[in-house]
């Protein structure tokens, strides 16, 4: 079965071969290891044709990702310590709200990338692969336009200048998201990470009255085009998987670990696609190999179905150690529904 048919499969739940796998290599992870990281991709086939697109290289990390104080295209200037991890927003466009009337969205291209991204979501066309393109963001968009503090204190007081913000940001996505709707892609990606560590960063039901109805206006351009939503979101945020389930999201990729992977699994598995999210804050890079093992095999019992509804993922970053990695993907190729 050929990667593409093999994904569509295992989001519709009509019996793929296998689980398909998705890579989700921070860059870091690939400049510490080197060729000794090939070696054990070399043995794996990746589904979302990671292998077509060009080899990282420092120059061409983003602002985020590149070691020092960088701006970005927003005019975000960001700190990063350790080169290759996603580093934090220090100075913001409008942390002031008298400099927005005189700020200019910037414009953006669609397509696949000049370097790799840590996940790999913006593959390369190949008609063989499933190609997902993007990586659209909104909660944190606007975090890194106006800083998280500013941000959370205009939300918690209704203030008219973040539904502005909101409104205009949204239209600005629609804007970039039609270059990627023009494309060949099979599925766009989205992700603003929602969680803390034990519930959702703001009411789930002003969520639910002020950000889902800007969702919902993006994922139907998605809809509308034949192509599947994907969405990425960290942290805590079961209170709000059923929006982005009516939203029409296909598949999902949430820190299941931190919800409860058999919470999760009861509630959601066989209504939605899970591209997994391993254990990265103890089990991947603390356990065993065969705790790894395990602890895989389990969270693809709880997620998955025996129709499909698993993209097999595990985000690599450097504190794992090798034998983890070469244990993740020997377990993922060997794994069947």
């Amino acid at each position: 079965m050929k990667s593409r048919e093999r994904v569509k499969r295992a989001i519709r739940f009509k019996n793929p071969d296998r689980a398909p796998i998705s890579h989700a290599i921070l860059p870091a992870t690939q400049f510490k290891y080197g060729e000794a990281l090939n070696e054990i991709l070399n043995e794996v086939h990746e589904d979302f044709g990671w292998d077509y697109l060009p080899d990282m290289k420092r120059t061409d990390l983003p602002p985020m990702y590149k070691k020092g104080k960088n701006y970005d295209d927003f005019g975000t200037l960001w700190h990063v310590e350790t080169e290759g991890i996603c580093g934090i927003p220090i100075e913001y466009p409008f942390s002031d709200w008298s400099d927005y009337d005189k700020y200019k969205f910037p414009e953006f291209d669609a397509g696949p990338p000049k370097a790799r991204l840590y996940s790999g979501h913006l593959a390369g066309f190949n008609e063989d692969y499933y190609a997902r393109g993007a990586w659209i963001t909104f909660f944190e968009q606007m975090q890194q336009l106006r800083g998280m503090e500013n941000l959370l204190m205009d939300l918690a007081y209704k203030s008219k200048e973040v539904y502005r913000l909101r409104d205009d940001l949204l239209e600005f996505n629609l804007r970039w998201l039609d270059k990627w709707l023009a494309l060949e892609y099979d599925g766009i990606h989205f992700a603003d990470d929602w969680g803390t560590q034990h519930a959702l960063m703001i009411d789930p039901d002003f969520w639910r009255r002020f950000f889902k109805p800007a969702y919902k206006t993006m994922f139907e351009k998605v809809k509308a085009k034949g192509m599947d939503v994907h969405f990425h979101s960290d942290g805590y945020i079961i209170d709000i998987i059923p929006d982005l389930l009516d939203l029409g999201v296909d598949v999902l990729n949430c820190q299941a670990s931190v919800m409860g992977v058999e919470k999760v699994g009861k509630q959601f598995a066989g209504k939605v696609c899970f591209r997994t999210d391993l254990d990265r804050q103890y089990v991947m890079p603390f356990g065993s190999p065969e705790e790894v093992r395990k602890h895989i095999l389990y969270v693809f019992d709880q997620l998955g179905t025996p129709d499909g509804g698993i993209i097999a993922c595990g985000e690599i970053s450097p504190d794992i150690p090798l034998e983890n990695i070469r244990m993740m993907y020997k377990t993922f190729t060997e794994y069947s529904y």
